[in-house]
């Protein structure tokens, strides 16, 4: 029987395990190649891991929710096509009894060393800590309050291994509390007390509404708005764009574009590159703060904001939009939206993002006051297109016309973007906007 082993693919550049959220095939049953297998999570999206070869499921090595690191075995899949005994999970008896070997030689360490560690429960706090940093906090003995106060550096102001090494390096040293032999041989050993705080559940106080609890994206994405408001002083810029001229230059091209490449052309792209111009002109909107020092970044990394098909929020990224024609900006648009919308996304497809864009106006909003996407300093708010009267300049006098006008909303970090570059950005957006060329290629 040849075996292959199907292990936790790379997912990204900062992305280093993920957690089982299920197992869509069982031991015995039939795979082709690049089908799904299991589903993981990260602390950034969800993802299926498919198959790289066709086979039979002949072994499953991890759990339902057993962190996996990047590259790790997960299922071994047997290639031949011959008929197998379907081979059970890991004795989950033997596991526990082989935690249970180990926490005891855990505990008779501690009771020779005169000292235990602080037993840390997460379950009372929304924010996400990696398996890393819990196993460090644990070792370290700092508290699950504590470790809410670090101010993390990761993206969406997660705590890294380094922000929490930093931490204990730098706090006050607490003296340890030393029993003598003789009081350990006479006393018995306690464990650490572990303190649970309870979860309070809202009751209906008249019998009829419904409690749901948030999912664990709707968690993740409540903290880091949170954290976002906490971390940036954010501040406002509205400005009022005539895109006239884009709308009719589309409703020209739009047929032949998507004939001739096969993609629709929306206004999304046409408002990306607008951006990623304005990026180039004023870099110090690219940039990302990490304590205090400022990151300028070299690629335009432009995040751009989309609904989930269960209603919560996702921010893939178009790397190197500064790079890219409009027709490149159009098909990488519609293919992250996609993907997006059928839960298709990879980890890498949400990272490195440097300026992020949320189309607000695709719901029927007029502006928006956006919350920064951490640990970047800018986002962009795109309202709605609607028809008003305006007054047109004319060489023969002014007058009132019907144009196509929308609501640029800029919001922006003011402990490192002053009121003249938040501004200057979004005026300067405005001005590719307005300026744009009727008579223009694809």
């Amino acid at each position: 029987m040849a075996k292959f082993e199907l292990k936790l693919p790379k997912m990204g550049e900062s992305v280093a395990e993920a957690t089982i959220t299920n197992w869509l095939k069982k031991v015995g049953e039939k795979i082709d190649a690049d089908e799904a297998v299991l589903e993981i999570a990260t602390d950034k999206v969800d993802s299926e891991v498919p198959s790289e070869v066709a086979g039979t499921l002949v072994e499953i090595l991890f759990n339902i929710n057993d962190v996996v690191q990047v590259g790790q075995t997960i299922a071994i899949i047997d290639i031949d096509g011959d008929s197998v005994e379907p081979v059970s999970t890991p004795n989950v008896e033997i596991a526990l009894a082989v935690a249970e070997i180990e926490k005891a030689v855990s505990v008779v360490q501690e009771v020779v060393s005169f000292a235990q560690p602080i037993a840390v429960d997460f379950s009372g706090s929304n924010k996400f800590f990696s398996p890393l940093v819990k196993n460090i906090a644990k070792e370290e003995g700092v508290s699950l309050a504590e470790l809410e106060q670090i101010n993390g550096s990761g993206k969406e102001g997660r705590v890294t291994k380094d922000d929490i090494l930093l931490f204990i390096k730098n706090r006050t040293a607490q003296p340890i509390a030393v029993a003598s032999k003789e009081e350990i041989v006479v006393q018995p050993v306690q464990q650490p007390v572990k303190i649970e705080t309870e979860k309070k559940i809202p009751v209906s106080v008249n019998g009829q509404d419904e409690v749901v609890e948030m999912d664990r994206m709707r968690k993740l994405i409540s903290g880091y708005m949170t954290q976002s408001l906490q971390t940036s002083a954010h501040v406002q810029s509205f400005i009022e764009v005539d895109v006239t001229n884009i709308v009719n230059w589309r409703n020209k091209v739009k047929d032949g574009f998507e004939k001739r490449e096969g993609t629709k052309l929306t206004f999304t792209p046409i408002f990306m590159e607008a951006v990623a111009k304005a990026i180039k002109d004023f870099p110090g909107m690219n940039v990302s703060v990490e304590g205090d020092y400022i990151i300028k970044k070299k690629n335009i990394n432009i995040g751009m904001a989309a609904a989930l098909p269960n209603g919560n929020l996702i921010v893939p990224v178009i790397k190197n939009a500064d790079m890219l024609n409009l027709v490149g900006l159009a098909k990488t648009v519609n293919d992250l939206a996609d993907r997006a919308r059928n839960n298709q996304l990879k980890p890498d497809d949400i990272q490195g993002g440097t300026y992020t864009v949320t189309n607000v106006g695709t719901f029927g909003s007029v502006f928006g006051t956006p919350i920064i996407n951490q640990p970047q300093v800018g986002i962009l708010a795109l309202g709605a297109i609607r028809k008003v009267p305006a007054v047109i300049e004319a060489p023969s006098g002014d007058y009132i016309g019907i144009r196509q006008k929308m609501f640029l909303s800029h919001s922006y970090d003011h402990r490192v973007v002053d009121g003249a570059l938040g501004g200057s950005f979004v005026k300067r957006v405005a001005e590719y906007l307005e300026n744009f060329n009727i008579d223009r290629e694809y």
